[in-house]
């Protein structure tokens, strides 16, 4: 699996093999310079150990040509690392792209079941630490390689007796650094796992402070935080752990080889079969050999937990998107208002139903007030509606058409939405109002708020329309983000409108203003209205009741009070207390 992964990881660097091939000319380069540099060292340790007097001219060219060397390694070293931090981060984008625009493609399924804070933490933090693993990977492996095979050619030039023995035995530290880095990974897999639970659960508590004090649930959320920490550091320690004796273990193989280096070479030196300069060379030869095996290792081990965040990207990017809209797909233009369902079943899960059978035909320009108890089913009939999710039996029509035989993009360009839970982007006022509309004029802006009445507040705020809110809304109240989020949808001017409690957080008074615009704003559109407070639906055309995923009731505000039958208790329980 690991392989895979690698393979897979590796696979996004194929557009960038010219920085790669660079990277690895730089390491060559470099890599020789720093192997040449112990053939000049060995050569001036001669002219130094022989007999007779120091020739300092020779010496003072060798010093020379040996600072020319150090100067063209860094500089080549420098150049190979401008490459691979390239590289590295060109890919690490390219994957998070991949793996961003798979979100906006996955249905509305795939981010309802996963916690939100998991998903922050794989594209933010896991992307992070496959930037590390590559970085270090190309960085020290391209340089480690050439180091390995120009030190046996090197050595090879000087004994071939003695570069056999170093050969043979120094791979054993790759065989010790495999057997551990097996080991390694299924810790960090967990690892990674943890701190996506660890930042979905700090997400959470903190996107929803108030309500975790109003409850008294601070020393509970503490605990649960206390238990996601010790299990993160107790996966850590072992992923650290096992990490960590990797080096060790693989420096003492190499010190061995060193020491069985040392005594043959010295044992040569005194047969004669060697010179000082020449042993000299050798040992430093040895020890650059077996040293990128020591730094291999340290690859190994971050590449672990690199490849296990990798894992948890390429879940992301893996995820079935929604069925791609047909090749001979309906674009709808202008819709004329009308929308069918005809027997229409779904549920989010087999085991539990929730609509069943459900059949409506709504004219253009009527005004459908869908009310009943929490969880019957009125939000699910507008996710349906938005095609967010597709009914598992029977059909929805917009403009006498099958809304799975047009595009999603034109379908939900007909809905104007404006919902209870309010969202706002970081940014001004102004490119709030038009966000879906970015091309609007200052004055259709200020006259969608102006409808909206959310001119008056916005005019109050520091920098007016141009004031900069932060993520949702920063300090406004929140009346004045549903007020924007109105403002918006009055802007767009959608053939159709939703609202699923969109005057919730408003007070009376300026509840009234807003239901006259709304008013004013959909004649002519058709639209879905989903409410708890009775008030705001009496002059509906047709209000829907539902229960249990089904319609009970259907017919004007007096029709179903003259029935006294479930909307009847339902407005008598808010109005006659």
């Amino acid at each position: 699996m690991q392989k895979n992964l690698l393979k897979r990881l590796l696979s996004f660097t194929r557009p960038y093999l010219s920085h790669l091939a660079l990277a690895l000319f730089f390491a060559v380069v470099g890599v020789s310079m720093t192997l040449y540099a112990p053939v000049l060292t060995g050569r001036a340790i001669d002219l130094v150990a022989g007999k007779g007097a120091v020739d300092f001219q020779a010496l003072k060219k060798i010093l020379e040509a040996l600072a020319g060397v150090v100067a063209i390694a860094a500089l080549s070293q420098w150049l190979m690392g401008l490459c691979t931090n390239k590289i590295t981060y060109l890919t690490v984008r390219d994957i998070r792209v991949k793996a961003f625009d798979r979100l906006q493609k996955v249905p509305l399924r795939f981010i309802d079941t996963m916690p939100h804070g998991d998903i922050l933490s794989r594209v933010a933090v896991d992307a992070e630490q496959v930037a590390d693993g590559l970085l270090m990977g190309f960085t020290q492996l391209f340089t480690g390689i050439v180091t390995i095979f120009g030190t046996i050619g090197f050595m090879a030039v000087i004994n071939v007796k003695i570069t056999l023995l170093v050969v043979f035995v120094t791979p054993l530290s790759l065989f010790v650094a495999n057997f551990i880095a097996k080991r390694t990974f299924k810790f960090f897999k967990v690892q990674s796992e943890t701190r996506g639970e660890m930042t979905a659960l700090i997400n959470e508590t903190v996107g929803n402070l108030k309500l975790v004090k109003a409850f008294g649930y601070e020393e509970k959320s503490r605990e649960k935080f206390e238990e996601i920490n010790a299990r993160l550091q107790n996966c850590g320690v072992k992923a650290l752990f096992f990490s960590s004796i990797t080096n060790p273990c693989t420096r003492f193989v190499n010190g061995v080889v060193y020491t069985l280096v040392g005594i043959v070479g010295a044992l040569s030196a005194v047969a004669g079969v060697l010179s000082v300069g020449q042993l000299s060379c050798f040992l430093s030869y040895a020890n650059q050999y077996t040293k990128p095996f020591n730094e291999i290792s340290g690859v190994i081990a971050e590449l672990q937990s690199a490849l296990a965040s990798a894992k948890r990207l390429f879940e992301i990017i893996d995820a079935t998107p929604e069925t791609p809209d047909a090749e001979d797909a309906v674009i709808l233009r202008r819709a004329d208002g009308t929308v069918d369902l005809e027997r229409v079943y779904f549920s989010y899960v087999p085991e539990i139903k929730l609509i069943e059978d459900l059949s409506l035909n709504v004219k253009a320009g009527q005004k459908i007030a869908i009310v009943g108890k929490t969880g019957c089913g009125k939000t699910t009939l507008i996710n349906l509606l938005m095609r967010f999710y597709d009914v598992n039996a029977g059909s929805i029509s917009v403009s006498k058409t099958n809304v799975e035989e047009m595009t999603r993009d034109s379908l939900r360009a007909q809905f104007g939405m404006v919902l209870q839970e309010t969202w706002l982007k970081s940014g001004t006022v102004r490119e709030n109002i038009a966000y879906g509309k970015p091309d609007a004029s200052d004055y259709e802006i200020v006259s969608a708020a102006v409808a909206a009445h959310a001119d008056g507040f916005i005019k109050r705020l520091p920098d007016g329309y141009d004031t900069v809110i932060g993520e949702d809304g920063g300090s406004l109240s929140q009346g004045q983000k549903q007020l924007l989020c109105i403002a918006r949808a009055m802007l767009s001017l959608p053939s159709m409108l939703i609202l699923d409690e969109a005057t919730s957080s408003i007070d009376t008074r300026t509840e009234i203003y807003v239901q006259k615009a709304f008013d004013e704003m959909m004649k002519g559109r058709t639209s879905f209205v989903v409410a708890h407070r009775l008030s705001t639906i009496r002059r509906a055309d047709l209000i829907l009741v539902m229960d249990s995923g089904r319609i009970v009731e259907r017919g004007t505000h007096a029709e179903l009070l003259e029935k006294g039958g479930f909307y009847a208790n339902l407005h008598n329980s808010q109005f006659n207390l």
